[in-house]
């Protein structure tokens, strides 16, 4: 907006302007509707302190399979579904790294491929191009078995020598990663 149009605006009756009119009554019954909302919320919340609420709160059973995830459809159980997706895309990314970039070894996979080697510093250099998140990215796919490496964790140039070692094919990997995106389209992954 310029100058002349706020002007304009201003200087035009309130009865004259273009928007939208909403009466105090409904503005009062919208925010009713919200206040209701929250207290109905809260009564299902076993950690609210809300005074007056005589609902018998849910009790919390570590045996549920839904115990410590998020309500359905829920905007944190969706953030946690496009997290779970963005870090498998970088986990199968770097697989294909490794696969690209490393030497193949004698050692057989499962499916009957050679297993390939990387070391840390080479891998480093040259993944630390597409992402600064390496080591967490290498535990991550460590934790699901698709590689292996000696220690705990990973530190630039103290560890450069230490050989990483793709245990599954990409094929391989590619394909659990599927058959895991499917079950988080589901909702039905249960984090290993």
């Amino acid at each position: 907006m310029d100058k002349e149009e706020i002007e304009r605006l201003l200087n035009t009756p309130s009865d004259m302007r273009s928007c939208k009119h909403v009466g105090l009554s409904d503005k009062v019954a919208l925010f009713n509707k919200k206040a209701d909302q929250h207290v109905d919320t809260q009564t299902k919340n076993p950690f609210s302190a809300a005074e007056g609420v005589t609902i018998d709160k849910p009790k919390l059973d570590k045996n549920d399979p839904n115990y410590g995830r998020p309500v359905a459809g829920s905007k944190t159980d969706i953030r946690g579904k496009r997290a779970y997706t963005h870090i498998s895309k970088e986990v199968l990314q770097l697989c294909q790294i490794i696969y690209e970039n490393g030497v193949p070894i004698e050692e057989i996979t499962e499916d009957g491929h050679n297993q390939i080697v990387i070391t840390f510093g080479e891998l480093f250099q040259i993944y630390t191009s597409i992402s600064n998140k390496v080591v967490g990215v290498l535990l991550r796919a460590r934790k699901h078995k698709f590689l292996d490496f000696e220690g705990e964790t990973l530190f630039q140039r103290r560890d450069d020598d230490v050989p990483i070692i793709l245990r599954k094919s990409l094929p391989e990997i590619g394909a659990i990663f599927q058959d895991q995106m499917e079950k988080v389209a589901q909702g039905c992954l249960s984090d290993n």
